[in-house]
């Protein structure tokens, strides 16, 4: 690669990283939607795009970085409170993420397209033109704080907006003053930081006009408390902070400004429609606090009865500055909004998607071409700690090598001596080799880990289309995600993307009744859809569920049937299970019978060999009014496995050992038939057989015992006959190219020790061809 192609690929693998981390936040902001967005996420979202556009321009990413400054510049005016946040403002910036990352995909292929150029402009003079400024309140509430000028004078234009929101929404305000030692005062300064901002907001950090000492300075910080003083003053024990309450007057006229004392009458609403009794001590708690206040500062309370609650000491403060006659209409106000004031009932209408976990929701927005949940790069992020071990691991390495050197250069200079000093060579040579296996073990697991990733990367990215496909088919869906934490290799992540989103589409589009249909039939207005994965044992299982209408298999069968996938023989002896598999069969599905059978089996051959293709299986279960779930178990890793080696016919086969359970060794008198499948009785259970030789069209060797490898993944098992076992051994398993790469029940080749190259069995493929290969030949 030359130096410009090496920098295109720097720059694709940062902009993706930005570019996650972006949609991570807009995703939390979408699935926050309605409520006051967090300070901390605007900022983080704000210096994403910042970083974006600078990245961007500094590559020569011309149309990237124009695209970026003006999502910079919507960001800035949310941030300063210029822009309220609605729903226009979060749907433009969610079709900028789209807009960004396909704007990237074509800048990692080296393309420009007019089509996405237009889009760009258009997209940009819609955030320059979206909203006005807030209208111009009569009162600004800055001026109701009883605040120095001097130190409002030094407030930069965000610090004010923000001490303005805090006063509107009644949160108490406070002063804490806290003195360090000049040697070590941003230390105690960011522990401070890390002590309130748990308990609210820090607005401002300030130099204190009152000195700190001889050798010490001195910081006010300005600071919005969620939780009732008491508690604060107890979190901030141990410190050399001081608490001073920042005094709020009511608004102009004894009226209290609407914007203030709004989610006061809410919160009184919504107490005296849920506890008349809880609604009558309401107005009592406060008197008893009033004898006690703040020295100096004045205003703030510590209301212990109020301590259980972190937004009561706020609220009641609130309280109090609003006259009676006002808080009593805000009431009665709040109460006739109804369920405005409470939490949306299930039955009602809501957002189309809402995602039930800590991980993002998606976005709307037209569909982009070749849309796809691909990473554009294959960067893998690394611990730096697991580079160490590796480091620790080769140096140990170097050292076994020059004992190796220092052996043979020794066994050279004494070459015709006694036997003793041969045996003494015999034994410290074993000796090292026995170090030299357990290193490069150490070696081996340190890769495997470098290579592993979370799901939860890629399920992040399929997250982000399911609002977009819940839209476009009218649906509403809470989207479930768990397990996001659970690793795999980096190449089978990437290649699930696409499989994973097949399915998730077809579980949002066709799986899930609409609402109307829902109500009828007795359910929840919202379907579910889930996404979930789990480590079991050397395998990763990945579910996607829906309880939506479940699967017809009768009509699977006659659909079968009508397109000659299966005879009239074989659809009588078929299992329930067996015939919701015909979906998988390649050109199942029809335009036709996606209105009919709900959808399902269109494209799911695709799906089933790029699952089979990671060595891995799918199976489905459904029930009609239910739900339908697809479980997929795949293989942790594909790069460097333990094996079992076999031979059959003469010829020596791999077979990966995560996936052997048991190893058995019958007379040919104790293998049956059973409807015209070969089978073993183990332990009171059948267990299918397929012989490999006879898989593989190799001559049949008549032998007085066989060796029987049990093979499982998930719920299946399958006995394969070989001639003999030759070991195990830990292999590389490497693709096969050309016209070999399709071939069924093998996954790829490895060198053995004897540097004689083998096949490895794709156990996953194996297991289905040993399930329906009876079926096919009657």
């Amino acid at each position: 690669m030359n130096q410009a192609g090496k920098a295109l690929a720097e720059f694709v693998a940062e902009g993706t990283e930005i570019l996650e981390a972006l949609g991570k936040d807009l995703l939390v902001l979408d699935q926050q939607r309605g409520t006051d967005p967090e300070p901390d996420l605007i900022n983080g979202i704000f210096r994403a795009a910042h970083s974006l556009k600078g990245l961007s321009a500094l590559f020569g990413q011309e149309r990237i970085s124009k695209l970026a400054h003006q999502a910079e510049d919507l960001l800035d005016r949310l941030r300063l409170g210029k822009l309220s946040l609605d729903d226009q403002a979060l749907d433009s910036l969610i079709e900028t993420l789209d807009v960004l990352q396909a704007l990237l995909a074509e800048a990692s292929r080296e393309e420009s397209s007019d089509a996405l150029s237009g889009r760009v402009t258009e997209l940009g003079t819609r955030l320059a033109n979206l909203g006005m400024t807030s209208a111009a309140v009569d009162e600004d509430p800055l001026d109701r704080l009883e605040l120095d000028a001097q130190v409002r004078a030094v407030f930069t234009e965000y610090e004010e907006h923000r001490l303005r929101e805090n006063v509107r929404r009644g949160v108490a305000l406070f002063r804490v003053r806290a003195a360090f030692d000049l040697s070590d005062f941003d230390t105690g300064l960011a522990e401070l930081n890390s002590r309130l901002k748990p308990l609210g907001e820090v607005v401002s950090t300030l130099p204190s006009s009152e000195p700190g000492g001889a050798s010490g300075i001195a910081f006010d910080l300005i600071f919005g408390a969620k939780v009732p003083e008491s508690e604060l003053a107890a979190k901030l024990q141990g410190t050399p902070a001081q608490l001073f309450a920042l005094k709020v007057r009511a608004a102009a006229g004894g009226a209290p400004a609407p914007a203030a004392h709004a989610p006061v009458a809410q919160s009184v609403a919504q107490g005296l429609r849920q506890s008349v009794p809880s609604a009558a001590e309401a107005p009592a708690a406060p008197k008893k606090p009033r004898k006690k206040r703040a020295p100096k500062g004045g205003g703030a309370e510590t209301p212990a009865a109020v301590t259980e609650s972190p937004v009561q000491a706020p609220l009641l403060r609130a309280v109090e500055e609003a006259s009676p006659e006002d808080l009593t209409q805000g009431v009665l106000e709040a109460m006739r909004m109804g369920e405005s004031t409470s939490p949306p009932r299930a039955e009602l209408a809501g957002p189309p998607v809402r995602t039930l976990t800590d991980e993002p929701v998606s976005p709307r927005g037209p569909r982009m071409e070749n849309e796809s949940a691909r990473s554009l790069t294959q960067t893998v992020r690394v611990d730096i700690s697991r580079l160490d071990a590796l480091m620790n691991t080769v140096g140990e390495l170097l050292l076994i090598k020059a004992n190796l050197q220092r052996m043979v250069e020794a066994s050279r200079q004494q070459e015709g001596s006694v036997m003793l000093s041969s045996k003494m060579w015999g034994q410290e040579l074993s000796r090292e080799t026995r170090q030299l296996e357990r290193k490069l073990d150490a070696l081996q697991q340190g890769l495997l880990e470098a290579r592993m990733v979370p799901v939860g990367q890629v399920f992040d990215r399929l997250a982000r289309l399911v609002r977009r496909i819940a839209r476009d088919a009218g649906k509403e869906i809470d989207f479930v995600i768990g397990g996001g934490d659970v690793e795999l290799d980096k190449l089978i992540v990437e290649e699930l993307s696409d499989p994973l989103m097949h399915i998730i589409r077809n579980a949002i589009d066709h799986g899930a009744e609409s609402p109307e249909a829902r109500l009828a039939a007795g359910k929840s207005r919202r379907a579910r859809v889930s996404l979930r994965a789990e480590q079991k044992g050397n395998h990763v299982v990945i579910e996607v569920s829906d309880d939506g209408a479940g699967i017809d298999e009768l009509g699977v069968r006659d659909m079968a049937l009508r397109k000659n996938l299966i005879t009239e023989a074989q659809a009588r002896e078929m299992s329930r299970r067996e015939l919701l598999n015909l979906i998988f069969l390649p050109g199942f599905s029809t335009a036709r019978s996606v209105s009919e059978l709900s959808g399902r089996g269109v494209g799911l051959d695709v799906v089933k060999n790029n699952i089979g293709n990671l060595s891995g299986i799918i199976d489905v279960w459904s029930e009609r009014g239910q739900g339908t779930a697809f479980h997929l178990t795949l293989p942790v890793t594909l790069a460097i496995i333990r094996a079992l080696v076999v031979g059959v016919s003469g010829r020596t086969y791999a077979v990966p050992l995560n996936s052997v359970l048991e190893i058995l060794s019958v007379k040919p008198s104790e293998i049956r038939t059973v409807e015209r499948r070969e089978v073993l009785d183990v332990r009171g259970t059948t267990l299918p057989l397929m012989r490999l030789a006879r898989q593989f069209g190799h001559p049949e060797r008549q032998n007085d015992r066989h060796f029987v490898v049990v093979a499982g993944l998930a719920q299946e098992r399958l006995g394969i006959a070989v001639d003999e076992l030759q070991g195990q051994q830990d292999i590389v398993v490497k693709s096969l190219g050309g016209r070999l790469q399709g071939v069924r029940g093998i996954s790829g080749a490895a060198d053995l020790a004897n540097r004689r190259t083998v096949l490895v069995l794709d156990v996953g493929a194996l297991l289905e061809e040993g399930m329906s290969l009876e079926r096919r030949r009657a």
